[in-house]
């Protein structure tokens, strides 16, 4: 006798909001091919831990809609939770579980499955604790999900084809917090940093929290900015708030919330079928920032852009690259302990530039490097440290004024406008950390420790 085929065994879910502070009720959106489930909630940092758990949930399987990728699932609240008081500020994930028999055939193995999808808990009272607050990339999390059949990339959409709307409202299939941040915020958090998490929509939807904080983060791949997050940060900053970049392609592209911070639009090289084409108004086209239609380059934020940065050890870009940065200011506080001179070398063994990375255009003046303030990097920027990096020759249609091939920089460095903002250039400056590399953990250590201190601490 033939053993029959069983039906695929699943669950996922997400939440109704990407953050919460205590006193709030989480909204469980939960679709399962399973009469019922559990779940557990688990904070992620230095450790993971547990800080809710329920079974025997009863299970319900739901539709998935056409457009679930771009106007999302539309599944029922299934279970609520109203967050504790005392739960910490933080990423928080949740894990579901299921399990069937198998069928109940001889030779046949119990089958299990599970779904994980997250929230951000905000702090109850923001600045209390700490003077750092690290908003989570969770508009780059969206734009790569292809959950439902497409994300704002073509790579992995269905049938070749890439998205130009993305909603929160579906399951979330990758781990780009455990990609990057999660190194930053175990490293630190075992180094005695207390760090309050938001959503990067919180900058948007949430500005005030910004006024009870000395330093703002950004880690990893921060690729999707709307312009109202970029306003309030920038009026933060102008305001004598510092910023720190741990990351790169930060800020690359403009986007548009839409249904309250449920969706994102972006039409990236396809611009001239957004309707702010068509209206005129160019300066919100949700397209590359540094676009010359825009007239906004992420570099007047962040120092630097990918304009003028590119892949290294990725994209099949300086695949024998060293992953280094090499030294051009060490007697720069930023470098202060650290050992390094003139020239050296560092990072490389744990590859910090690798993946994405952001540079300006510069000259050198008396051997050293100089912005030129021409791609919109404030000319006061100091370019502390860089490392070759390069454009895929494909990624010219982003921007109808770029040649094929262009070779950039990753370059890590800082200005100053009212506050303090410092980048590293790159997306796996994090992955120094993890390693243990000591340059990159002191320099990590100087930059936190100057830019979070009082106002008169900043020297």
């Amino acid at each position: 006798m033939s053993i029959p085929d069983l039906p695929p065994l699943f669950v996922e879910g997400y939440t109704d909001k990407l953050s919460y502070t205590p006193g709030e009720t989480v909204g469980f959106h939960i679709s399962t091919s399973s009469s019922q489930y559990s779940i557990e909630i688990a904070r992620l940092g230095a450790q993971r831990q547990v800080f809710w758990q329920r079974g025997q949930i009863p299970g319900t399987c739901h539709p998935i809609p056409d457009n679930a990728s771009s106007h999302g699932c539309r599944w029922p609240c299934e279970l609520t939770l109203e967050i504790p008081a005392d739960w910490p500020s933080g990423y928080y994930e949740a894990t579901l579980q299921i399990e069937d028999d198998g069928g109940n055939f001889h030779g046949r193995n119990q089958r299990r499955a599970q779904g994980i999808f997250h929230f951000v808990v905000r702090p109850a009272r923001p600045g209390q604790n700490t003077p750092i607050l690290l908003q989570l990339a969770t508009n780059s999390y969206n734009a790569y999900n292809n959950w439902g059949g497409w994300s704002l990339y073509s790579y992995h959409g269905r049938g070749g084809l890439q998205g130009h709307r993305v909603s929160f409202d579906r399951p979330p299939n990758n781990d780009y917090f455990h990609r990057w941040e999660l190194d930053f915020v175990a490293w630190a958090e075992q180094n005695g940093y207390a760090i309050d998490y938001a959503a990067n929509t919180d900058l948007e939807f949430h500005p005030e929290i910004l006024e009870n904080y000395r330093l703002v983060l950004s880690v990893g791949h921060d690729e999707y900015w709307s312009a109202p997050m970029r306003d309030n940060l920038e009026t933060f900053i102008a305001g004598g708030g510092n910023a720190a970049f741990f990351s790169g392609n930060a800020v690359c592209w403009q986007v548009r919330s839409e249904d309250e911070g449920r969706a994102l639009v972006c039409w990236k090289q396809r611009y001239s079928h957004d309707h702010a084409f068509a209206d005129g108004d160019h300066a919100l086209l949700s397209t590359l920032w540094s676009h010359h239609l825009v007239g906004r380059p992420e570099n007047g934020l962040t120092g630097v852009g990918f304009l003028h940065g590119g892949y290294h050890l990725s994209h099949g870009q300086l695949m024998d690259g060293s992953g280094a940065f090499a030294v051009h200011r060490p007697d720069h506080w930023v470098f202060a302990d650290t050992g390094l001179g003139q020239n050296d070398a560092f990072g490389g063994e744990h590859t910090i530039v690798g993946y994405e990375c952001d540079g300006c255009e510069f000259v050198l003046e008396d051997g050293l490097p100089v912005p030129t303030g021409n791609d919109g990097t404030p000319r006061d920027f100091t370019i502390l440290c860089t490392a070759p990096a390069r454009w895929h020759p494909g990624d010219c249609e982003w921007y109808d004024r770029w040649q094929k091939g262009h070779s950039g920089a990753a370059v890590m460095g800082l200005y100053n406008r009212g506050g303090t903002v410092f980048t590293a250039g790159t997306t796996d400056w994090p992955h120094g950390l993890a390693g243990g590399d000591s340059v990159v953990e002191r320099i990590t250590r100087n930059v936190i420790d100057r830019l979070s201190g009082a106002p008169g601490e900043l020297g």
